[in-house]
């Protein structure tokens, strides 16, 4: 009998353990965190220790730093969900300058509800990532270390209210948004207009993914407003088992006077090539070229503006799951002298960055 008894306790035991992991398995709530110490050598060795101002990730030269670090709590049913992430970091100081306040670490904060039952819909509210461009400010998820110069660029994050479709096969997704501006959480001083945002995303299998976005507002204050119009496209392909292709096309254009029919315009091609020759490394190469004479988006107060053309090479080493080495060469080179060494215009700029990453 004893050792029936002790059988029934231990069985009991068991039991208990297993349905508590069950119900720890299937609560809403999920904690994740990320961090990504980095280093960075500007050969032009700027006096400042910070990269030129066009670069917002992996800014401090000749410094070991932390380029993003963040916490957080996400909550999910079918049909309600949340994210919060409290951030620090170099990547945050610079995008999120002209934030005020606690808005300064706010990397996401945002609510959303299902609003049909029997389709895909979703409405969602608050800081969100942005819906333009294929890469994001979390390192681990994009095929090179440092970020192209079309995403340094372009929005991270919006602040607004998103409706976004998912079909039922889940190859189409589409969404309307409207923003606050280009990447704001608190609108610009004295901006009484919103901006609006689309993207539609298309995956016929798994090896293809096509996305279109755009973005449409001002930015600006409503006595200097200008309108801009932005175009994203981009598309991502597995050619085979270990080689990837992401190739993208960004047009923009932003209205020369108030009220003037005539647009200044700016456009970015970037080429990226991933190849993983084992388990635990890949390698990526990295083609670009970022044309902005009139200077709407990078100022150079130069002749020919801002017209340059970058290479990079990248090699990652995965040595666990969660944990990534990376190390990356970039070469940009402009077709005026924007950059200065040693009290010397220069036409071109050379970076070596590596980095070590831990999500979990």
């Amino acid at each position: 009998m004893k050792k029936v008894l002790l059988s029934l306790i231990s069985f009991a035991c068991i039991q208990s353990v297993v349905a508590q992991d069950s119900i720890q398995s299937n609560s809403p709530f999920t904690i994740s965190g990320y961090i990504e110490g980095f280093y960075t050598q500007d050969f032009n060795k700027p006096v400042s220790n910070t990269t030129p101002g066009f670069l917002y990730n992996f800014n401090r030269t000749n410094e070991v730093n932390v380029n993003l670090a963040f916490i957080k709590a996400s909550y999910a049913t079918d049909r309600v969900r949340a994210n919060v992430a409290l951030a620090t970091g170099t990547y945050m100081n610079a995008n999120y300058s002209a934030e005020p306040g606690v808005l300064k670490n706010i990397s996401e904060a945002n609510v959303g509800i299902k609003i049909s039952k029997n389709h895909n819909l979703w409405v969602d509210a608050g800081v969100m990532p942005s819906h333009i461009g294929f890469e994001s400010a979390i390192g681990k998820d994009n095929w090179t270390l440092t970020r192209s110069l079309v995403a340094e660029n372009s929005p991270y994050f919006e602040a607004g209210a998103k409706l976004g479709f998912t079909s039922k096969n889940e190859k189409w997704y589409m969404a309307a948004l409207y923003l606050n501006g280009w990447q704001r959480i608190q609108r610009v001083n004295g901006n009484s207009t919103p901006a609006f945002g689309t993207q539609v995303t298309f995956k016929p299998d798994s090896q293809i993914s096509l996305n279109y976005s755009t973005f449409i507002g001002n930015d600006k204050p409503d006595s200097t407003r200008l309108t801009r119009h932005y175009h994203n496209v981009y598309g991502v392909f597995q050619l085979a088992e270990k080689l990837g292709l992401t190739a993208g096309f960004d047009i923009g254009f932003e209205q020369k006077q108030k009220n003037s029919s005539s647009y200044n315009s700016w456009y970015v091609p970037v080429l990226i090539a991933r190849f993983n020759p084992t388990e635990k490394t890949r390698i990526a190469l990295r083609g670009e070229y970022f044309a902005d004479q009139n200077g709407v988006i990078i100022s150079t107060d130069t002749p020919h503006g801002f017209r340059t053309l970058g290479y990079s090479v990248n090699f990652d080493y995965l040595p666990f799951e969660n944990v990534m080495w990376r190390l990356e060469a970039r070469s940009l080179t402009s077709r005026d002298a924007i950059s200065v060494r040693n009290d010397i215009a220069q036409k071109q700029n050379y970076f070596i960055t590596t980095s070590l990453l831990l999500s979990f």
